[in-house]
């Protein structure tokens, strides 16, 4: 008989994969902050790159990741959710 072919699954994000990414939307949410919170330079003109709203996103990714990481720990959902 034919040897079946071992299922097609997918590994998903492991531990080491989630810890790159949350340590990378936390320096981004640092970085924006800080480029955020500079003093705009009249000389130079308008910003080009919206520093704030990039520092509202790299936090919400570092929430949902964090949410991830207690997902990977064990952590389960409640039945009403």
């Amino acid at each position: 008989m034919r040897k079946r072919a071992a299922p097609a699954t997918s590994r998903g994000m492991d531990l080491t994969l989630t810890l790159i990414l949350l340590a990378a939307s936390l320096a981004l949410t640092v970085f924006a902050g800080w480029r955020g919170a500079q003093p705009p330079n009249l000389i130079k003109g308008p910003r080009m790159v919206p520093w704030r709203f990039l520092m509202v996103m790299g936090a919400a990714l570092a929430m949902l990741l964090l949410i991830h990481l207690a997902t990977l720990g064990g952590m389960s959902r409640p039945d009403w959710v």
